[in-house]
């Protein structure tokens, strides 16, 4: 079984290790008991499913260990399967992010028009300010 990520990019579990730990979060006396929290390991560095782009983007991201391990630790649920299933719907989300392209910010022009419209009040102002003067 993987993980569907993009119409290019899913994930084998084989790439994917977890862990289970114990919740700091809700849960009373079971709290102490039960290990429900979940910590997904995923390494990027070595991952042959990414795209070269999203492999990029997810190391420049900074949210990596040295090694090149992207970690989540899932633990806003009581129940461990729905800990598990949170912490591989925010794995999806941070790769389909990492995937989408970001688009080039083009420069542009102040508009002429705009130019003359600001310039044009600055002298209304400036008229309006000189006429306030005491008469000589």
């Amino acid at each position: 079984m993987s993980l569907f990520v993009t119409h290019r990019i899913s994930i084998p579990d084989g790439e994917l290790e977890e862990s289970f730990i114990r919740s700091s979060g809700p849960g009373g006396q079971n709290v102490n008991k039960v290990s429900s929290a979940v910590q997904l390991r995923f390494d990027v560095r070595n991952s042959l499913n990414l795209t070269d782009a999203a492999r990029e983007a997810l190391l420049r991201g900074g949210k990596l260990t040295r090694d090149g391990v992207l970690v989540i630790t899932a633990q806003r649920f009581r129940e461990q399967g729905r800990n598990r299933a949170d912490a591989r719907e925010r794995l999806v989300a941070i790769i389909r992010e990492a995937a989408t392209p970001r688009l080039v910010r083009r420069p542009t022009k102040v508009p002429k028009s705009s130019k003359r419209k600001r310039l044009d009040g600055k002298k209304h102002r400036t008229e309006i300010k000189r006429g306030r003067s005491q008469i000589d």
